[in-house]
């Protein structure tokens, strides 16, 4: 009898590290095919027309992907390439390769889950099984106090059981050689243009040139932790939004795989034993179990976190007002804040956590519009897009998520105040704004029309009036959702 072949079917695991399916293949002495699917529906539009995968983020995985075909290569092996419907090319390669199994990272929300099952029956005429394996969290959901349907709702509760009853798995050992592939083409890698994207320019302004793939990711983690030594002030400079390193970036490499985040554990308590432990190495924790919550909400509550009214059920009437939802896409609300951090995603493909929920409370409690095309924008466009992430947080800001403290909005003016107090972060993305002072630039529709003249920003020419009152737009949503909520209740 033969050596048993086993195809690595490659998603959101494009990594050599801590990566178990390929783990237990070497275990079993099989023969290892690597394989990356560029699914085409991912490169479509979303429901409201949005390009599914904008080019920030096609960029980011086609660097991903050659970086981990280059390791591969570097290792003896190579990382077979196609383009169509994985639940119709697997299929195919299992007949060509004689492929005894399938090895796969699985994967919680519908879309995904519909091609496993596809997979699946394609597969079981064959007679060949698939084997999926969990590796996307930094707590496996065999190690959580509970079922994964019996998880508190509330993220407090969720970190105190788990911190208290949980243990974390140690990472899975990186291989140092892999057989070489058999006879097969292994095709080549798409250019952007043969996605229908265009290559993005750089912009200077951006902090950070993000370059796709475990090697970068890696080298990111080593810079921001051992050569900068940032990670003892996390906490205390994570609210950031301009430079470097305010915060880790882990977050693009973290949705890819290309980082593991009990990699970063490891590291972290590595940093904790030869620098130090504190609040702020903590608190990278905690934001990894942040991550975790939303996956593992996902995998409890299937489509609902999709749904208009959200995981609460909340039927909240939401405007689909395009008018002036492109304003907010293009940065001309007339809110510095929000107008910059939108013009930096437009320009970058990557934004501030504290600019995410100062946006999204802006286009749903001042604008009032659907959050669910908010959600889709920031699909389209971040290059750590996340999917479990991206909507568990949209869920969360628009009042339709686990939250207890119910219409929840951010003081946009004040957020301003307190997180950019000199303007410098404005400044950097409104260049119109350059003249004015930190006390004046938070709020310009307050300029007299001798300051406007004075400081060479006319309102309605060089920068827009706000396109509502803010604390007038807050109460009359605040009303809207006061009676979604009372409805729901009766």
């Amino acid at each position: 009898m033969g050596r048993q072949r086993v195809l690595i079917w490659y998603r959101h695991d494009l990594r050599i590290h801590d990566h178990e399916p390929m783990y237990e293949a070497l275990q079993a002495k099989a023969l290892v095919i690597p394989f990356y699917c560029f699914d085409t529906r991912e490169f479509g539009q979303t429901s409201f027309g949005f390009p599914k995968t904008g080019n920030f983020r096609a960029k980011f995985l086609l660097e991903s992907v050659a970086d981990l075909r280059t390791s591969l290569q570097n290792l003896g092996s190579d990382l077979v390439i196609r383009q169509g419907a994985p639940e119709e090319i697997i299929p195919f390669l299992v007949k060509e390769l004689q492929i005894d199994a399938v090895y796969f990272q699985g994967e919680v929300t519908s879309e995904e889950l519909t091609v496993e099952i596809a997979l699946e029956t394609a597969l079981s005429s064959l007679k060949v099984p698939i084997h999926s394996f969990w590796s996307a969290t930094l707590y496996h959901p065999d190690n959580l106090p509970c079922d994964v349907v019996q998880i508190p709702e509330l993220f407090t509760k969720f970190r105190k059981q788990v911190e208290t009853n949980s243990s974390i798995e140690p990472t899975f050992i990186t291989p140092q050689q892999l057989p070489s592939l058999p006879d097969i083409e292994v095709g080549d890698l798409p250019q952007l243009s043969d996605l229908g994207l265009e290559l993005p320019e750089f912009d200077n302004r951006a902090v950070l040139c993000f370059q796709g793939g475990e090697t970068a990711g890696k080298a990111r983690l080593k810079h921001y932790f051992w050569q900068k030594n940032c990670l003892k002030d996390y906490k205390q400079t994570r609210n950031g939004m301009l430079g470097a390193n305010y915060s880790s970036k882990f977050s693009p490499w973290l949705a890819l795989g290309s980082l593991s985040p009990r990699y970063i554990y490891e590291q972290i308590q590595d940093y904790e034993e030869k620098i130090i432990k504190n609040n702020s190495t903590y608190w990278l924790l905690f934001e990894l179990l942040w991550r975790d919550f939303f996956h593992f909400l996902c995998q409890k509550h299937g489509n609902n976190i999709f749904r208009q009214s959200g995981l609460q059920g909340i039927d909240i009437p939401w405007q689909e007002d395009w008018k002036r939802f492109q304003v907010w896409q293009l940065g001309q609300t007339g809110y510095p804040l929000v107008d910059a951090n939108m013009r930096e995603l437009a320009a970058t493909g990557f934004m501030s956590n504290r600019g995410r929920q100062n946006v999204a409370s802006f286009l749903t409690k001042n604008l009032g519009i659907n959050w669910q095309m908010g959600a889709e924008w920031f699909e389209s466009f971040l290059i750590d897009y996340d999917v479990c992430s991206n909507w568990g947080n949209w869920n969360y800001t628009a009042g339709v998520g686990n939250d207890a403290r119910g219409f929840r909005y951010f003081n946009i003016p004040k957020q301003s105040q307190d997180y950019d107090p000199q303007g410098e972060y404005i400044k950097h993305w409104l260049p119109e704004l350059k003249n004015l002072s930190g006390d004046k630039i938070h709020a310009p529709w307050k300029l007299s029309t001798t300051e406007q003249k004075k400081f060479g920003v006319i309102l309605g020419v060089d920068y827009p009036r706000p396109v509502v009152d803010f604390f007038k737009s807050v109460k009359k949503n605040e009303k809207i959702y006061v009676r979604a909520v009372s409805s729901q209740i009766q």
